[in-house]
This record gives structure tokens, sequence and C-alpha cells, in this order.
């Protein structure tokens, strides 16, 4: 059968350097970081006391009090997010068949801070039970994509991902494919997250996976640098709208991007360490070259995963050129998670918004926090080190890769 294009119509971001997706961008662009103390609870204890928070969200802003408190933090960020995207499709739910609009929406935890509080409540009470009715709905990782069904009575296919870091790309290739097999004419798509909390913070510290320079949190995040500790927990929520091509252009809708590969694959080598030498990495970029039908040599950005870990990093770096041979000298790369942070599940909804955006501006993101080179890392590959760079963009990656072993990777061309 033949295949039907996807496209992108609409955007949302909450984020740590920007609550929509016009000040996330200038955030990017601008190399701003989102770290800072933590300000959610009190870290003294902790090895890491800093985080990359969202900054100025209020939830009254966005609900009404009585609807605020049905909703964990991460639900929250989807629906406003979501809203972002759908108000800048320009979807009109009177003119559309509801029936054939759908919500895929992932989180790699979930509610992680309603199921503290609700947990530290009974530990400190005399045992009985007493637990709040919505304990469960606003736990549980789905409803995110329920809630945002409900608001605009989307009644297609609808259902949450998980796979750790790699949950919203997961979830766009899904949407992507339910698209251009014909089950659908549009989607709601991302992720959302928000672990800035006692649990998030003390149990990642507990694998020694974060950075603890507690001294200078704005600098902490530093992909690819000789001195990098560890990844910066982030928090919030990116929302993309994906649209059958010829749906969108029905209705006059703005393109932002055409989404023309979508890869996957399994490293099956640790619960939380890469394999050294990225052959997951390897495979899922190949994979989604394959499934756009484009060679290496058509890439011009690689929005890579690049969390700041002393492992992560290098053995991205080993797949990038094990795909791309000499063409990797060629290419841009960066990690946006030096300014946003980790936002887990959130990351791949996020990264692509970057991705689409470094597209459709042909200017790519930098790679913040750069001071040492690392000597296991070729020094002749373009990491984009502290500055924009502008550059035509034509075709993109955005990988993700999560614990488990999960890999994801999302591939973008500039809108024909």
């Amino acid at each position: 059968m033949e295949l039907k294009r996807v496209v992108v119509t609409g955007l949302g971001a909450l984020t740590p350097i920007g609550n929509t997706v016009e000040e996330y961008w200038n955030g990017l662009i601008t190399g701003k970081s989102g770290a800072a103390p933590i300000t959610r609870f009190d870290a003294e204890k902790f090895k890491t006391r800093f985080a990359c928070e969202v900054k100025g969200y209020d939830p009254l802003d966005f609900f009404d009090r009585k609807e605020a408190r049905k909703m964990d933090a991460f639900a929250q960020y989807a629906m406003v997010t979501a809203d972002e995207a759908v108000k800048d499709s320009g979807l009109d739910v009177e003119k559309v068949d509801l029936d054939r609009i759908g919500v895929i929406w992932g989180s790699g935890i979930g509610g992680l801070d309603t199921f503290l509080q609700e947990c530290a409540a009974f530990g400190k009470g005399d045992g009985t039970p007493r637990f709040n009715p919505f304990f469960i709905p606003k736990m549980i990782a789905d409803i995110a994509a329920g809630q945002i069904s409900m608001k605009y009575n989307f009644r297609g296919p609808n259902f949450a991902t998980v796979s750790a870091c790699a949950t919203s790309t997961n979830a766009l290739i899904d949407a992507y494919n339910y698209i251009r097999l014909g089950m659908a004419d549009a989607f709601v798509t991302g992720g959302s997250e928000a672990a800035v909390n006692e649990a998030g913070i003390g149990g990642f510290n507990a694998m020694h996976a974060m950075s603890t320079r507690n001294d200078a949190p704005e600098i902490a995040s530093r992909p690819f640098d000789l001195d990098r500790d560890g990844f910066v927990l982030g928090e919030g929520a990116g929302a993309l709208i994906l649209e059958e091509y010829e749906h969108a252009k029905a209705r006059g809708a703005n393109i932002y991007a055409e989404l023309v590969g979508g890869g996957m694959s399994a490293d099956a080598h640790h619960i939380t360490a890469p394999h050294p030498e990225g052959l997951g990495a390897r495979n899922v970029m190949l994979n989604a070259l394959k499934d756009a039908h484009l060679k290496p040599e058509d890439i011009d950005y690689v929005n890579v995963h690049g969390t700041s870990t002393p492992l992560g990093d290098i053995a991205e770096t080993k797949a990038i050129k094990a795909v791309f041979g000499e063409h990797a000298y060629n290419l841009n790369i960066s990690s946006t998670k030096s300014m946003t942070g980790h936002l887990l599940g959130a990351a791949g909804a996020i990264e692509s918004i970057a991705t689409i955006l470094a597209i459709k501006n042909d200017i790519i993101p930098p790679t913040i926090n750069h001071f040492t080179d690392d000597p296991d890392i070729d020094p002749k590959l373009n990491l984009t080190f502290n500055t924009a760079q502008k550059r035509t963009v034509n075709a993109a990656i955005s990988n993700t890769f999560g614990f488990g072993g999960h890999n994801a990777s999302a591939l973008f061309k500039k809108a024909e």
C-alpha cells in the first residue's frame, strides 16, 4: 500500500528555559541555562541540590483550583502544551472528523509527586487508609492522553507510551505510523514529566547518574566535556500536532516540517549503561534512515541524546561515526540538554521541537558549557560548542535513548 505523508502543523512547549515555543526557541539559540538551585523542596541533605525546573508556572493561570487539584503536574504540563499546539495548528474541532484525531502521549514516570505525597501521608498516619480518591487517576502515566482527548473530544486512537527517556519519541513514531497507514488524520503527541521532588532527585542520586556540581549548577550540564559528571534533571512538556499531508494542505495549515522516518532499537546490554560501542544507537539511526529512504549524507544535523554522562556521550559519538562515516565531519551535532537538562520521558518531544525549528530557521542550537576537550571524543566532530551556528538544514535526526536499552530516533526534513 502507498503510505501517506505526515507533517508537523502545531507545536507547544513548557520547558526550564521558556514556557512557550517562542520562549523556548529563543532560550535555545541564545544558549540559556535552565539549571538553578531546587525550589520545590529543601534539598540541603541531597547529593544534588539543583535541577532544571519550569519557572514562573502557576497552574491557576490555566486551570481552576478544583481542576488543578485533580491533576499531577505532569498531566497539567501536558494539557498546557497540548493547548498551545492545537491553537498553533489551527485545527478547528467544528470542522474536522473527531473520530480520526487521536492522542498518543508519553511519560517515563507519570505522577511521581502524587505517589510520593500520598505514600508519605499514609506513612505518617496511624495505618488507617486515607487516600485521595484521585490518587490513582492522578498517578497513572496514561491519564495525560485521556485528559487531552476529553478536553477536545478527540475520539481517535488514544494511549500512552513508556520507554524511559525514549518515551515521547516512541509516542511520536506511533502517531506517525497510524497516520501514514491511513488509520487517523491527525494526532496530538508528545510527552511530559514532573520528577523534580525528593524521590526523583534521591533515586537518581542513588544511581550516581546526576551531576553534583552544586557550586555552579548553571554549567553542570556539559555534554562531551572532559569534566562532565552526570545529567541534570529537568521537567516540563512538549506537544506536536502530526497531520496527514493532504488533510493539512486542504485546510491551509502552516507546515513546520515533514516527519519522514522513525527508528527503534534495543541495546540488549545493561539496565542503565549504554552499549560501549553504541551498537543500539547506531542501529536506531540506521533504521530511521532506512525508513525515510534517505542516505547518511542527506542529513545535516543530529540533535543527540547527549546527557552529559561519562559513558553515554562517548558511545553516541562512536555510533554517529559508524553511521555517517566521513560525512560525520560535515554534520552539526548538538545536545540541547546542556540548556534544558534531561526531561526524561519528555526529552524526545522538546528535542524534536528543537530539531524541527532548526530545520525551519536554518539555525543549529548549541551545546553550551564546553570548557575542556575529552580525548576520547573525536575533536573533528562539529559539536556546535557554546554558540548557535547558521547553516541550511534540509534533514535532521533527533535521538533519544532510555534506561533498559530503549532507543528511538525521529527523522525530519524541510516541508516541500
